[in-house]
């Protein structure tokens, strides 16, 4: 018998096998629920429907610039419009249904919010939030914005769009909504089936940037991820180095999360609960069960003394009154000189 002939095939067969089996284990990931993000062919397709509205949820000055033709503007960037003077979501869900119905939005309604460019993209998961967190379960993001938009060939319009009002009834899923209590009951250890997420910078979680009376973190935080670092990275043509650009991509999600228990209560949190509802989104795109955004987060914390910090770092008041005394300087010598 010629063994040579019989095993050769076997071994390529074999061969074919493993790089099957190693393709697949550092294939690309995927997400859970794709469908919360969109292509600019699916707003294409769909934004002339009744059923249907584009929110642009950056500035009205650019909006009136140049928008997706018939997205509507909410009249200030979405983290403004969708929430209070200090960043934080209304309470009273009232002002959402009147808000929502009188610019066309109904519980029925397909909503797409869409975002300029690195700047504006949490406006427009800060809109996805807020809308999951009222009950609404058809809203998406726009994947790559108005620049995935124009590289697809597309044009814009600077005609203002106004739909017809609609009514909007809003059905709280508090879930998704994790309370400045249940923070405080993790820090104190008092509750351990939770997974928090800081999605804050490197220097803000070190309590190096302090952006309320006290810097740091909460104890008992399960890991500092920068939402920037969770972001799709090319390389700048210019300086040779990688950054972040405003696509969503399971790559570094999965990366950062992967690890993560997706059937445990996960909590983001920043420091006005901005760039966590970035980080909502990806855990609900990656198919967390119990994923929720912690409104408040570190201004409120931060600035409440009774509360635990873990790397506790004070502001430093006495710094900055010595920058303002420079700058009153400076201002001075400018206005001494006209």
């Amino acid at each position: 018998m010629n063994w040579n002939k019989l095993f050769k095939p076997l071994a390529v067969l074999a061969v074919l096998s493993l790089g099957f089996v190693n393709l697949t284990a550092t294939g690309a990931a995927k997400w859970a629920n794709p469908d919360l993000l969109v292509s600019p062919d699916t707003v294409k397709q769909n934004i002339n429907k009744a059923n249907w509205i584009v929110v642009d949820c950056r500035d009205l000055k650019d909006y009136a610039k140049g928008h997706i033709p018939g997205a509507i503007s909410l009249g200030k960037r979405c983290k403004k419009a969708l929430r209070d003077s200090t960043a934080r979501v209304w309470r009273d869900t009232n002002k959402y249904e009147k808000l929502f119905g009188k610019v066309g939005i109904s519980n029925n309604t397909h909503v797409v919010f869409y975002y300029g460019d690195m700047k504006t993209l949490t406006d427009a998961t800060v809109g996805f939030w807020i809308m999951e967190y009222l009950g609404h379960d058809k809203v998406y993001v726009l994947n790559g914005g108005l620049d995935a938009w124009r590289k697809a060939g597309n044009r814009l319009d600077k005609k203002p769009v106004k739909k017809s009002p609609a009514t909007f009834k809003a059905k709280l899923v508090s879930a998704r909504y994790a309370p400045t209590d249940e923070i405080a009951s993790i820090a104190r250890g008092k509750i351990t089936a939770r997974q928090v997420i800081d999605s804050r910078t490197e220097k803000e979680y070190a309590g190096k940037d302090i952006r309320a009376i006290r810097g740091g973190y909460i104890p008992n935080t399960t890991m500092n991820v920068s939402h920037l670092d969770t972001l799709k990275q090319v390389k700048n043509p210019k300086t040779g180095k990688m950054e972040a650009v405003a696509y969503f991509d399971p790559e570094p999600v999965e990366k950062a999360f992967g690890k993560l228990d997706k059937m445990q209560r996960t909590i983001a949190y920043c420091q006005t609960g901005t760039r966590s509802t970035m980080t909502y989104m990806q855990l609900r795109l990656m198919g967390f069960k119990d994923p929720a955004n912690w409104d408040e987060s570190w201004r409120v914390y931060g600035s409440q003394l009774a509360l635990p910090v873990a790397g506790e770092q004070w502001y430093n008041f006495a710094g900055l009154n010595k920058k303002l005394k420079k700058l009153e300087k400076k201002v001075a010598k400018l206005e001494g000189k006209k």
